[in-house]
């Protein structure tokens, strides 16, 4: 079997409450295989509103919360089938927004792929407590679902900060190593800070990693949302041990 190409998105689309149309274009404007959202519409007619945006992208749903606020939708036209999912609520702080970790295992083109999906706290110790988490529940499907991981996650906190650094330690910072296009993704306009990130483990190789201000009109980019997204070129090894 050959080694096959595929393409992920992550993409905080601020609850679609700013410009619904630009972010659809900035998602067509990849192109990508799967689409990680983090907060997703989870309030007034969530299920409307995320459906109509799943149809505005020709993308279907694997699984999508409301807790959470998290999606990750996929190309059927990419050879991609959907085997199990789990959506797992994070350990709750009395005052602080309910966070989750929303779980997909695929076939790719028959080759198996995990895909996870998470959106850490603005709270300095709840964000480190629940990377912890992240990194652990992902280990447990993966245990249970054989197959190379991909982690999409808003960190809120940039790469030298320590819930960054304990999920880079066990999966790889994707635009980190194979840095393309764009760096900073908060805020959208001006970008300052790297706070998302695609994160591989062993058995995906990168070959380049960033927010693609080559693909998307920087205009839509400002207008849909207060996050830039992270576009990933990805490649599942034929020996997922290289």
């Amino acid at each position: 079997m050959s080694d096959t190409e595929i393409r992920v998105l992550s993409y905080n689309v601020d609850g679609l409450r700013d410009d619904a149309d630009a972010a659809a274009r900035v998602v067509e404007g990849c192109n990508p295989d799967i689409l990680c959202l983090q907060e997703a519409p989870r309030l007034l007619f969530w299920r409307s509103r995320r459906r109509t945006f799943d149809r505005s992208v020709g993308m279907v749903p694997a699984i999508s919360r409301r807790t959470g606020g998290l999606a990750v939708l996929y190309r059927p036209a990419a050879g991609i089938e959907v085997y199990r999912i789990g959506h797992r609520v994070l350990r709750r702080y009395p005052g602080l927004r309910d966070r989750a970790l929303a779980l997909t295992a695929l076939h790719v083109s028959g080759r198996p792929l995990l895909v996870g999906c998470t959106h850490l706290d603005l709270h300095p110790g709840a964000r480190l407590h629940h990377a912890g988490e992240v990194v652990d529940r992902m280990a447990a499907f993966a245990a249970e679902n054989p197959g190379p991981s991909v982690l999409a996650a808003d960190v809120n906190c940039r790469p030298g900060g320590p819930a960054w650094r304990l999920i880079a330690a066990g999966l790889r910072d994707a635009a980190g190593e194979h840095p393309w296009g764009g760096e900073a993704t908060f805020p959208a306009q001006p970008s300052r800070r790297r706070i998302d990130g695609v994160f591989t483990s062993g058995g995906v190789e990168v070959r380049r990693a960033g927010v693609p201000v080559d693909l998307v009109d920087p205009a839509d980019m400002d207008a849909a949302s207060d996050h830039r997204p992270v576009l990933a070129d990805l490649v599942l090894r034929s020996d997922p041990t290289e």
